[in-house]
């Protein structure tokens, strides 16, 4: 019978093992027990170029056998990297539970105190090192040795049933710098700022309606949700009349248990081909928002995928309409529950560091933020974390943490010293900083200054928490005023 390994023709599997090793594997063969795919289906020598190209902490080691092994030739061409030992302890599920409210979950503080970092199991995908610590979760984003492109070649861990593609926020150097420069003009401070009165004076707009139509109103659906939809619509081109459409589909993107698997897969394919469609139509009819200039460097050059431009489209959405709108009414509810800040904010304005300490306080992360991967041995809060192994960093967390900030846990609107990391750090910080804060200067200063006596409507402890979504947001907030 013919080597299998020796058909050039074959089509091949990459597999890793927990102990981070690898091998090589025919497509047709089944993955034996243990092993799960990497990389692939490829030709023999993609899959070994891949593995040059993407490990590169490579050591030699026993070779790694699945159970009925691959031949030795796959052995001899696919040397496997020396992986880590597993911990001492049993990885702890995570998360620890549903997220309540705004409350960040205590155990966050005694992990924080507790040397090295807690090995947990995730309901998808890969074991991973949890980082709570200010200065761990701040490495993590800052060291080219964690890779968020790496994530493509393992079993993400992650609290979604599949990965969700996040685009520009999947990728390293040097496709995320192409994709950042495509998207830098845009954002810059200058033309962001440009955007201050229209944004007011939606935010006006919004609070006349609720006004003539009296209280009770509703701070999610009468204007967080609204102000921040009619924004970002604009800004990329988007039609916001759409907006029943693709908030539903957006649900998918952000959902751990609320949806289905099934379903959650429906709707993610409903909102890419809906950006789709919009693609083609602006091709066709072409305007100065976002998304046409996009389009134009997709046409007039080898810069931009078609699939590049979709997801991009789709992750601005995201992140403009519904995160931005989760961390405005999580503000207003936090600043409800405490009077003595609401009053605060009233007499003083809405100043950037009253907007930089609730995004400090105020989590929009029901749990973690995207995993990384090491691409090698790195030493991170008195744990070795090996190369091919998963962190997962907690920024409710890290922002409440006490060696950074003092009284973490208290809301402080004049807060002088606060490098919170609301906004993300390094390479991936957010992009549309400066939009969101415009939109919560605008947004809660309107807020203020139009409805000086608002006030909750119905007990703040039975407002409606949204469940099983990665991002912290309520289904509504009544208010009166």
């Amino acid at each position: 019978m013919p080597d299998t390994f020796d058909d050039p023709e074959q089509r091949y599997l990459v597999l890793v093992n927990d102990r981070g090793q690898h091998s090589l594997w025919p497509e047709f063969a089944p993955v034996p027990a243990g092993w799960r795919t990497a990389h692939g289906a490829d030709t023999r020598d993609g899959c070994l170029a891949h593995v040059a190209a993407e490990w590169t902490d490579l050591r030699p080691a026993e070779p790694a056998t699945p159970a009925d092994g691959p031949p030795p030739a796959a052995r001899q061409a696919a040397p496997a990297a020396s992986g880590p030992v597993g911990p001492a302890e049993p990885p702890v599920p995570y998360p620890f539970g549903e997220y309540d409210g705004l409350t960040v979950d205590p155990r966050y503080a005694d992990l924080r105190g507790r040397p090295g970092l807690l090995r947990v199991r995730p309901p998808h995908g890969d074991d991973a090192w949890l980082v709570t610590r200010h200065e761990d979760v701040r490495a993590v984003f800052t060291d080219p040795r964690f890779s968020r492109a790496a994530t493509a070649l393992h079993d993400e861990s992650r609290l979604t049933p599949d990965p969700v593609h996040t685009s520009i926020l999947g990728t390293d150097p040097p496709d995320h710098t192409r994709l950042r420069r495509l998207l830098a003009r845009a954002f810059t401070a200058r033309r962001i700022e440009t955007m201050r009165p229209g944004i007011r004076a939606t935010a006006d707009e919004l609070i006349d309606a609720m006004v003539r139509t009296g209280p009770p109103g509703d701070i999610v659906e009468d204007y967080a949700l609204p102000l921040t939809g009619l924004v970002i619509c604009d800004f990329l081109g988007i039609p916001f009349a759409d907006r029943d459409r693709f908030q539903e589909w957006l649900v998918a993107f952000s959902s751990t248990t609320a949806l289905p698997p099934g379903e959650a897969r429906e709707r993610t394919a409903a909102m890419h081909a809906y950006i789709g469609e919009l693609v083609e139509e602006r091709r066709r009819s072409p305007d100065e928002a976002l998304v046409s200039q996009l389009i134009r460097v997709r046409d007039d050059s080898d810069r931009l995928s078609e699939t590049e431009l979709v997801e991009l489209a789709t992750v601005l959405l995201i992140a403009g309409y519904e995160t931005s709108a989760a961390q405005l009414m999580n503000s207003v509810h936090a600043l409800l529950e405490r009077p003595a800040q609401l009053a605060r904010l009233r007499a003083e304005g809405v100043t950037p560091a009253a907007v930089d300490e609730l995004l400090r306080f105020v989590p929009v992360d029901a749990h973690v933020a995207f995993a990384r991967y090491a691409v090698a041995d790195v030493e991170l809060g008195g744990t070795l974390v090996r190369a091919g192994e998963a962190v997962l960093p907690v920024l409710p967390s890290a922002n409440r943490d006490p060696a950074v900030f003092e009284d973490p846990d208290t809301l402080d609107l004049g807060r002088e010293r606060n490098p919170h990391l609301g906004f993300g750090h390094g390479i991936h910080r957010c992009l549309g900083a400066a939009l969101a804060r415009i939109e919560m200067e605008e947004g809660l200063g309107r807020l203020v200054a139009r409805l000086p006596d608002l006030a909750e409507a119905a007990p703040l402890e039975e407002a409606p928490w949204k469940a099983g979504m990665q991002v912290r947001s309520l289904w509504h907030l009544p208010v009166r005023w």
